[in-house]
């Protein structure tokens, strides 16, 4: 039920959500939207939900979590908060920050009478010594806890679906090896859980009733060595399962190495999730069941979940993504405007193109940049450049991106970051990997005078001091080769799409003759 009956008039239940633009956040606004609640968001940047389809349909507030005066007003009227806030891949006193932010929550919800507080926590076990970022976790859930606000605090472990850190690092430490040398943790036992079971007892979480102070263990059905996780990814996938040796040098530094190395994930995001393999991560109780009944067809098995995650890639379904929430570390700043570069050190590469491909044919083009679509130009330049930011931590080429066709404000690309995209003209990357500077690249397409159109492509880079002068310079030769063959290519390609379009047209389709065609379709 969404709704409360006060004296005979039902009131819609309002919801405030943090996190709404990470993983779990942003798949669960539009489920609480399709309950029937009234949904609040905070967010640090309002700019990154910009292009989210619900945007509109949800009360969009600016704040920090570890700034209490930001807070002020954002908890008046709220029935249920969810916190869906961390810091996973955070350096420093990042758990300091994590304790500052529960407890402004904590107060703030209690004097803005919130009636509950649904908490996203971490699976761990009990009397062993957890590693930073867990601990982290059970310390927030334990402030909000003592809070007096009633708490449920959910412990989930690895998270399965189309998007997730977890499930990216399984499929491609699976794809990429087909042997597997691997740390002693492969040999522990694990209790997975899809993600649409995650939001299920998340939406469920605010029915509960309201004296309910607790934390909970949720997870699959299924109890597996990671290694069995592995090789169960592999049969659904339609590979070869992998022999996997487990060696005892591996430490988690080590095993972080590796992943960063073979897999997409950055290296501040594998540490935690290998220290997080370190015992085994089982759920100790099923209590939540007497309180929100298992989902109708019971809980998702792990096979099924990773079948549901790969359907969802083939369709370019992919809700949210790990890709898409901040680097930590990476450059966040926005690109100042033009008038704003003055007594500063600012490097650009100009190239403009004409074509006689319209200017939709290449913006399908400018926005389907990246991922399995590659940089139009000199791939194993890209390769080595992607290849060496993952050997100093960075995210390297492989993030990709969730999906192939399309582009929104915040979507992670390789390692780029769209940081504005007006559709139809304009692209623009802020650049993630690692440089002794600030760069972006921009792309436009224009109408051109005489038909066809302009595309327009400027890179400006922002040195740090002597070391991004030399970095410019040493680059620059490559410059006369990358972004003129970018440009070139990017437009003949635009040509090309047209030119087939115009050769082979879409056939119109007739009205359906009967009831049976149309079901077939839809199908």
């Amino acid at each position: 039920m969404t709704t409360e009956v006060t004296n005979e008039v039902t009131t819609q239940r309002t919801v405030l959500v943090t996190g709404a633009t990470g993983y779990i956040g942003g798949r669960l606004v539009p489920r609480l939207l399709d309950a029937g609640f009234a949904v609040r968001v905070l967010v640090r940047n309002p700019v990154k939900l910009a292009d989210v389809p619900w945007a509109d349909q949800v009360d969009i507030r600016q704040g920090d979590l570890s700034d209490g005066p930001s807070l002020e007003t954002v908890f008046d009227d709220i029935d249920v908060l969810y916190y869906l806030v961390h810091s996973m891949g955070g350096k420093g006193h990042f758990d300091g920050t994590e304790l500052t932010s529960a407890k402004n929550v904590a107060q703030r919800a209690l004097a803005s009478h919130v009636k509950r507080i649904v908490y996203l926590g971490g699976l761990h076990p009990e009397g062993v010594a957890l590693s930073t970022h867990l601990r982290s976790r059970a310390a927030v859930g334990s402030v909000l806890l003592r809070s007096g606000v009633p708490t449920i605090a959910l412990q989930a472990g690895v998270i399965i679906g189309s998007g997730s850190t977890s499930f990216e690092m399984i499929r491609h430490l699976t794809e990429v090896l087909p042997y597997m040398p691997a740390p002693k943790w492969v040999r522990n036992f694990i209790q997975p859980i899809a993600v649409r079971d995650v939001l299920y007892y998340l939406v469920k979480a605010a029915d509960v009733r309201q004296s309910l102070n607790r934390t909970f263990d949720i997870g699959g059905p299924d109890v597996l060595r990671y290694g069995q996780m592995m090789n169960g990814y592999a049969v659904e996938a339609g590979l070869h399962q992998r022999p996997i040796a487990s060696l005892p040098v591996f430490t988690p530094w080590l095993a972080s190495q590796w992943v960063n190395l073979v897999s997409p994930i950055p290296r501040n995001l594998a540490v935690p999730i290998i220290e997080s393999l370190q015992f085994d991560c089982v759920a100790s109780e099923h209590d939540i069941a007497d309180y929100i009944p298992d989902p109708e067809g019971g809980l998702t098995g792990y096979r099924r979940s990773v079948r549901l995650a790969l359907e969802k890639m083939r369709l370019g379904q992919v809700e949210t993504s790990w890709q898409d929430s901040d680097v930590r570390g990476a450059p966040s700043d926005t690109l100042p405007s033009d008038p704003e570069w003055t007594g500063h050190t600012v490097y650009t590469d100009l190239k403009v193109r004409e074509t006689d491909a319209k200017p939709g044919d290449l913006w399908r083009v400018i926005e389907g940049i990246g991922g399995d679509n590659g940089w139009y130009s000199f791939p194993l330049a890209w390769t080595i450049r992607g290849w060496m930011d993952s050997v100093v931590g960075g995210v390297g080429l492989r993030r990709g991106r969730r999906n192939p066709d399309h582009l929104h404000t915040g979507d992670a690309l390789d390692f780029w970051r769209v940081e504005a995209i007006k559709r139809g003209r304009f692209l623009r990357l802020r650049a993630e990997m690692k440089v002794p500077g600030r760069a972006w690249l921009e792309m436009t397409s224009t109408p051109a005078a005489g038909g066809g159109s302009v595309y327009t492509q400027r890179a400006v880079f922002f040195p740090t001091g002597l070391a991004g002068r030399l970095y410019w310079y040493s680059i620059l030769p490559f410059h006369g080769i990358i972004f003129n063959g970018m440009a070139h290519r990017i437009t003949e390609t635009a040509r090309g799409e047209a030119l087939r379009q115009n050769e082979h047209p879409k056939p119109t389709k007739k009205a359906p003759e009967s009831a049976a065609t149309t079901a077939e379709e839809v199908v």
